[in-house]
């Protein structure tokens, strides 16, 4: 068995990170996801790229155990070709703009009169039913109205996270649905579909911030790497480096206080709880300080995890693959690909499941390596894929 989703066919017509690793995750479980691009390639194959030919380092990530065909489905054959997936295929995944979509043939009325049962799961930036509905964005966008951005960074400096957060959660969240979809198919023969919104799960993330502000009015502002709920809860410079400590509720804060040799914290009535110890956040921040300057960073983690106390390096990308750690739980899977000069580092499946697990079966596919593959798989014979190539339907 390829997973426990073998069987089910996915057509990804997703661009960049939300609609694609959707995808992804249901190609990690087992789905044959057949990946439906441009003639000369989507946009995100070619973003940072990496390789000889410039294939791009998201692309390689979001592109594995899948299968590429290149199809032009705006002409009369190629949407025939693309009708005739549609009705071998369990679920279609697309986050372009509605009206593209529509042109395209990929909305949902129109998928479910080529197929009764199509589950289709798509993705906005704003989500339906508002003034911004129709407004094409990325992840940064969603960050900004969730206020998330708002309260990273340093006071008065609105920071976006250098990760696109939103989009992998979106895509987490949306391949969570689709599943849901399929059970629900299996239950009522029913089809649905589905919209997942950036904006949406940031404010999902966001929520506990936006449900103070609702009940307090608080007004907060950005305090760069430091917590306002509690303290010490901030980045420490060593001798040698940088580590983030969190401490939280009051049990930890004892024994925090003990470590530093300042017992007497754990009673002071200002430090009593997480808001008080936030609200004096910057003399106790400042205590941590002065106790992390002369220590090693390994002399600081070791000491924080003898006493269970919440501690981690602040690395940087080469020190993140080079972490023992991190290479002891082989979360990242070198693999192969063609034009890279060196297996390249892909993140598995992020789940560890002991009897489904999602796995890498297959690299990032070439552009249209799989095109005549699929092409013969629908009854295509190897001259009518030629004249689809001479056409440029292919």
């Amino acid at each position: 068995m390829s997973g426990v989703l073998g069987g089910v066919r996915v057509l990804d017509f997703g661009r960049f990170i939300a609609g694609p690793f959707a995808a992804t995750i249901l190609g990690d479980l087992g789905a044959d996801v057949i990946r439906i691009e441009r003639l000369d390639g989507g946009e995100d194959r070619w973003t940072t790229p990496v390789t000889s030919d410039g294939q791009g380092a998201l692309f390689l990530q979001v592109g594995r155990n899948k299968r590429s065909v290149t199809l032009n489905p705006m002409k009369e054959k190629g949407r025939e070709i693309m009708n005739s997936l549609v009705r071998s295929a369990d679920i279609v995944v697309a986050n372009l703009p509605p009206e593209t979509r529509k042109q395209m043939g990929l909305d949902y009325q129109s998928l479910k009169s080529v197929r009764e049962d199509i589950i289709v799961s798509s993705v906005t930036c704003f989500g339906s039913g508002g003034s911004f509905s129709d407004r094409v964005g990325f992840d940064g966008l969603a960050q900004a109205m969730s206020g998330a951005m708002h309260m990273t960074g340093p006071e008065g400096q609105p920071t976006r996270n250098s990760t696109p957060y939103v989009d992998f959660c979106t895509g987490s969240l949306l391949a969570m649905a689709t599943l849901a979809a399929l059970r629900h198919r299996d239950l009522t023969g029913e089809g649905q579909e589905l919209e997942g919104a950036l904006l949406k799960t940031a404010m999902t993330i966001a929520n506990a911030t936006l449900i103070e502000q609702d009940q307090l009015h608080l007004d907060r502002e950005a305090s760069h790497n430091q917590s306002q709920t509690a303290a010490p809860s901030d980045t420490f410079a060593t001798k040698d480096g940088t580590v983030l400590i969190s401490v939280i509720g009051n049990y930890q804060f004892a024994r925090w206080a003990k470590l530093i040799g300042r017992p007497e914290l754990a009673n002071d009535p200002r430090f009593q709880s997480d808001e008080g110890r936030g609200n004096h956040r910057q003399e106790i921040c400042g205590v941590m300080s002065d106790w992390c300057a002369n220590k090693s960073t390994d002399e600081v983690l070791t000491s924080l995890a003898d006493l269970k106390i919440p501690g981690a390096p602040v690395l940087t990308p080469q020190q993140t693959l080079d972490h023992p750690h991190i290479n002891e739980i082989g979360f990242l899977e070198k693999v192969a690909y063609p034009s890279a000069s060196r297996e390249i580092p892909i993140s598995g499946f992020p789940i560890s499941m002991t009897a489904s697990p999602g796995t890498i079966r297959s690299r990032a596919p070439e552009l249209g390596e799989h095109t005549d593959e699929v092409l013969k798989e629908l009854g295509f014979s190897v001259s009518e894929i030629d004249d689809l190539r001479i056409d440029r339907i292919i």
